[in-house]
C-alpha cells in the first residue's frame, strides 16, 4: 500500500482501477481498509478504487488522543487532492457512515454518490459516550486480543462463518490499541447528522444487514426516509458486515449503483 505524509501523520492507502470514476471506501471499526477486499477486486475492473486506513488502525500511525470525524475528513481532503481526486462516490460502513456525514458537510463538492452501510444519523447518547470511553479504557489496557474477541462477534450475525469471523479478528490485528481507543473517543464526539440528512443532494444508497446485532434495521429506514431519493437495501442473512458476509450481493450493489450515478 502507498502511503500519504500529512504534517503530523503517515497515511496508508490504497488505490486501485482506473478511469475517471473514483470509488472512495471507508472502513468499519475497529477494521482496516483490507474489509473492502471483495468489493476492491469487483469495483476496480471499472472504477478507481481508493480505500484508506485511518490513523491507529491498520498501517496508519500515529493514533491521536481522539479520532474525530473532522480530523479523519480533514485527512481524506488531502488523500485526494494529493491524488488528483476532485469527486468520488463514497462508501462509508459504521465508523466509515459517520465519517461519510462529515466529509459530506466538510466538501460537498468531492462527493458525487453515498453509499451509507450499516451507520446511524444520530449522535451518541450520554451512556453511549460513556460505554466508549470504558471500551477505549480496557483496549489500552488489554490490548487487541481483547478488542478481537469482545467485539467482532458483533459484528457479524448472530451465527458467523467460522472463516469470516477469523478474518475480521484478523484486520482488527493490524492496528494499535491506541487506534481503538482514539477511534472511539472520536466516535463519542461526533456531531448529529440527522439535520444533514435533509441536505443532502447527491444519489444515496442505504444498505444494512438484516441481523445487525449493533444499529437496528430501524435506523437505516430511518436515515432512507430522511434523505430525498434514497434507497434502501436490507441484505438477508447478514450482520454489521454485509460487505463480508454477502461480498457478491453487495459488490453487485454498490457497483451498479455507482454506474448509474450523474457525473
Amino acid at each position: 500500500m502507498p502511503s500519504a505524509r500529512l504534517a503530523d501523520a503517515t497515511l496508508h492507502y490504497l488505490d486501485t482501477g482506473s478511469g475517471s470514476d473514483v470509488v472512495l471506501l471507508l472502513h468499519a471499526f475497529p477494521l482496516s481498509s483490507a474489509m473492502w477486499a471483495p468489493q476492491v477486486k469487483a469495483l476496480s475492473a471499472r472504477f478507481r478504487v481508493v480505500a484508506p486506513d485511518y490513523r491507529g488502525l491498520g498501517r496508519s500511525r500515529p493514533a491521536p488522543a481522539a479520532s474525530t470525524m473532522e480530523l479523519l475528513s480533514g485527512d481524506l481532503v488531502t488523500l485526494l487532492r494529493g491524488l488528483g481526486i476532485r469527486r468520488a462516490s463514497v462508501a462509508g460502513c459504521s465508523l466509515g457512515g459517520y465519517l461519510a456525514f462529515e466529509l459530506y458537510r466538510r466538501a460537498p463538492e468531492l462527493v458525487r454518490a453515498l453509499a451509507l452501510c450499516d451507520t446511524r444519523a444520530g449522535a451518541d447518547t450520554v451512556a453511549g459516550r460513556q460505554g466508549r470511553e470504558t471500551f477505549a479504557e480496557n483496549a489500552l489496557a488489554r490490548g487487541l486480543g481483547w478488542v478481537a474477541d469482545d467485539f467482532c462477534p458483533k459484528l457479524l450475525r448472530p451465527d458467523p462463518d467460522p472463516a469470516i469471523l477469523a478474518q475480521v479478528k484478523a484486520l482488527t490485528a493490524e492496528g494499535t490499541p491506541e487506534g481503538v481507543a482514539a477511534a472511539q473517543r472520536g466516535m463519542a464526539l461526533r456531531k448529529d447528522s440527522v439535520p444533514t440528512l435533509s441536505r443532502i443532494q447527491v444519489p444515496t444508497l442505504v444498505v444494512t444487514g438484516e441481523h445487525d446485532q449493533l444499529i437496528p434495521v430501524a435506523e437505516a429506514q430511518a436515515m432512507q426516509a430522511g434523505i430525498p431519493g434514497a434507497r434502501l437495501s436490507i441484505v438477508p442473512g447478514t450482520g454489521h458486515l454485509p460487505n463480508l458476509e454477502a461480498a457478491a450481493t453487495v459488490s453487485q450493489q454498490l457497483g451498479s449503483f455507482f454506474a448509474a450515478a450523474p457525473p
